[in-house]
């Protein structure tokens, strides 16, 4: 008997030991784990230092000059907002759903902890998890590999308690359900709840309504499942439970519950925002070239450079998203009625449309070089495939989706019909700027990113016709020996080349020929003849040296024909150079961006345009008054007489040769605009120079942009003239009767562009 009770003794000397090892042994870890001490057993915990600034991959933000979000780039579709930035709605109906007990615990709820492990021992685990907000948030932060053992997962679920714990103790309530907020993946791209609420409903999360903050609650619970965009009818149960679930809680009644819970989801303003939707896309497009390589050049306050798509930049840009809008709007408005049926209807019935080659061995052979510049090319290539292989891939009919102006639509058809299918398309660009600060205040590089992701703006080089004429006139008129009304001999002039041959350029036209006509006349008309003449008198190198100082870098080669356009620039430096004359002489280099934020709105570079004086302020002013005559009565009359645009404008139309490109640029006091239009191979345009000319193909873009630029009072474009210099030089150039009262009286005949 005192044996047996000697041994009891014993044992309970063992458990009671057993019992308080366990116990320190579990005090010892979450010590260990509360302070971030690493051991073998538990892997890393997150420091302090860590939970004050958690590593999420934000995304860069591009924002127009009016404020609004034209895209990001990122690896996660992710922006953080503050607290005060989120609907009170998303707050109730989130802690009704998620957390009842949120303002109530510390990181780890007793109560729904001891249902779970209730559930578990009954079998009956459908009664509810038991994390928290913050428990969840302690997870999105510090994610879990993805498989774990049985002993992995349990100190695993310990650490996501201590961290849990951690987060409580460091921070508010309220900056705990910010964090979570912006954590969590609501599906279709969208991580975190800016990017949520912009994606679902087309708003910034402050401006939430019950109902969209109840189906973004709801969702959270699974993406997919819950989505009111994959699964609409399973998603309105879900949102109707979340606003049942406010009801018990307190922050909806039951009067509002009958009424909300009848509301159909809303989903009209969905959107998910990628490089190839949305607006600017080429100008994004283009904006990260720049940004990149400006990121490998600056530096984090840790050291390493700067990543665009993890980082949370907010870059501030000078697009305003309201003439973004009509530029596109205008593109598409030319394009889509009026151009493109027009290019159809001239080439129907045409055996080799819509290229203006001699014969079919020619289109075949261009057919192939277009086939070698694609990218299933490149991947069969790539991929070890023969050439007689591609082709015959090329030749077997497949399902697509291809662009058409009324939407993208499927199809089935070869890769090489697809092709000659896009041959036939017209494309435009469009860049314009805020003549005295060099904003870029829209940017249009084609007409759908998403199938012609080639930019005409800044990637293109395209003949300019001419639109090159300018350059030669301001030569002209800066000498001093030349006002927009000196006359010269409309007659013809030759060059001596080096070779010993001479070089005479025709005109069309046979208006004037031998008679003495002003300058004015001559650009206005693009005569020819009297670019010769000037070319003569002054010679190329003079040209390209003034050219140079308007901006442009591209190569121009020193021959007289650069007179009449025959060297390929980028609209971007065309619109820059042709800024010089409205900027009263002085150049201004295009720019894109006014400043850099940080993730956390602290300004790590502003940027200004770069200026310099290209002529003087009286030649800039005689060359407004030359290119004003374009518009008045020469190439583009039809701004006045067909949009009825009669304020002041500066402009000069451009074709080139065989009508393969179209340009058009207009200045006004406040903007300088320029558009192309051509085809994407320079051997497809219009056989006709009345349809294939320059302000027949460009000038409407730019007439309706303007149009609906004036049109809008916010913008305060102003329809004044140009400003005087303040100067004592004569700068009356009515010329006795070519001024705007003649000629808006005249009847109009438009004159027709001279190609070289």
């Amino acid at each position: 008997m005192a044996e047996k009770k000697a041994k009891k003794k014993k044992d309970v000397k063992v458990y009671l030991i057993v019992i308080w090892s366990l116990f320190a042994m579990g005090v010892l870890s979450v010590y260990l784990l509360f302070y971030g001490i690493n051991h073998e057993w538990f892997g890393p915990m997150p420091t302090f230092e860590e939970l004050e600034n958690p590593e999420t991959n934000l995304a860069t933000e591009i924002i127009s000059c009016d404020g609004k979000l034209l895209g990001t780039y990122y690896i996660e579709n992710r922006s953080n907002v503050s607290y005060q930035d989120i609907s009170p709605n998303l707050i109730h109906a989130l802690v009704a759903i998620e957390d009842v007990r949120f303002y109530e615990h510390s990181g780890i709820d007793k109560i729904a902890l001891f249902r779970v492990v209730k559930g578990i021992s009954t079998g009956h685990t459908e009664q509810g998890g038991g994390s928290t907000l913050t428990q969840q948030l302690a997870k999105n932060l510090f994610p879990r590999a993805e498989e774990l053992s049985v002993t992995q997962l349990v100190i695993r679920k310990l650490q996501e308690w201590v961290t849990a714990t951690k987060l409580e103790y460091n921070y508010s309530k309220d900056e705990i359900i910010a964090m979570y907020l912006n954590t969590v993946f609501y599906g279709h791209n969208a991580f975190g709840i800016k990017k949520a609420a912009e994606t679902f409903f087309g708003k910034q999360p402050s401006e939430l309504t019950i109902e969209e903050s109840a189906v973004l609650a709801g969702v959270l619970k699974a993406q997919t499942k819950y989505s009111p965009i994959s699964n609409p009818e399973y998603a309105l149960q879900r949102r109707n439970l979340v606003l049942k679930r406010m009801v018990t809680n307190g922050s909806l009644t039951e009067h509002e519950y009958d009424s909300i819970s009848q509301i159909p989801i809303d989903i009209s303003h969905f959107g998910v925002l990628d490089h190839t939707a949305g607006q600017a896309t080429y100008f994004r497009e283009f904006l990260r070239g720049i940004l990149t390589k400006w990121a490998k050049t600056h530096n984090k306050p840790d050291g390493t450079p700067y990543n665009i798509y993890k980082d949370g930049l907010r870059v501030y840009t000078t697009i305003d998203s309201r003439m973004q809008q009509y530029a596109e709007e205008a593109v598409r408005e030319h394009l889509s009625l009026d151009l493109q049926p027009a290019f159809y209807e001239h080439w129907e019935g045409d055996e080799l449309a819509p290229f203006v080659l001699n014969d079919q061995e020619e289109v075949d052979h261009l057919m192939m070089l277009s086939m070698k510049r694609s990218e299933r090319y490149r991947v069969l290539k790539k991929a070890g495939w023969s050439m007689d292989s591609i082709v015959a891939d090329f030749n077997k009919p497949k399902h697509m989706t291809v662009f058409s102006w009324d939407g993208p639509f499927d199809t089935v058809m070869t890769p090489m019909d697809s092709i000659h299918y896009y041959k036939f398309f017209l494309q435009s660009a469009l860049m314009s700027m805020e003549t005295s600060t060099g904003h870029v205040k829209a940017y249009v590089g084609g007409n759908d990113y998403r199938f012609f992701q080639y930019d005409h703006v800044t990637q293109s080089k395209r003949q300019v016709g001419s639109t090159f004429k300018p350059f030669l006139y301001s030569l002209a008129m800066q000498e001093g020996e030349y006002t927009p009304c000196t006359k010269v001999a409309n007659i013809s002039y030759s060059i001596q080349l080096p070779d010993g041959k001479f070089w005479e350029p025709k005109d069309a036209g046979k208006t004037k020929l031998g008679e003495e006509v002003t300058l004015r006349w001559a650009l206005a008309h693009s005569n020819n003849r009297i670019s010769a003449y000037l070319m003569k008198r002054f010679g190329p190198t003079a040209v390209i040296q003034m050219a140079r100082r308007m901006g442009v870098k591209s190569d121009i080669p020193a021959v007289p024909s650069i007179c009449l356009g025959v060297c390929d620039l980028s609209l971007y430096e065309m619109v820059g150079a042709m800024n010089t004359f409205a900027n009263r002489g002085v150049y201004i280099q295009p720019i894109f961006i006014t400043k850099i934020e940080d993730k956390n709105g602290n300004v790590i570079e502003t940027f200004k345009a770069e200026q310099h004086e290209a002529m003087d302020d009286v030649t800039a002013y005689k060359m407004i008054e030359l290119m004003k005559g374009v518009v008045y009565e020469g190439t583009g009359m039809r701004l006045r007489y067909k949009y009825g645009l009669r304020n002041p404008i500066a402009g000069k139309t451009g074709t080139t040769q065989n009508q393969s490109d179209g340009w058009f640029m207009g200045i006004t006091p406040d903007l300088t605009t320029g558009v192309w239009t051509g085809a994407e191979d320079r051997a497809v345009h219009f056989k006709t120079i009345t349809l294939g000319q320059g302000s027949n193909t460009a000038l409407p873009i730019w007439a309706l942009y303007m149009k609906k630029v004036y049109a809008d009072p916010t913008l305060n474009i102003s329809r004044g003239d140009f400003t005087k210099p303040l100067s004592r030089v004569d700068l009356d150039f009515d010329c006795d009767k070519y001024d705007e009262e003649q000629s808006a009286a005249a009847t109009p005949e438009e004159t027709e562009e001279d190609e070289f």
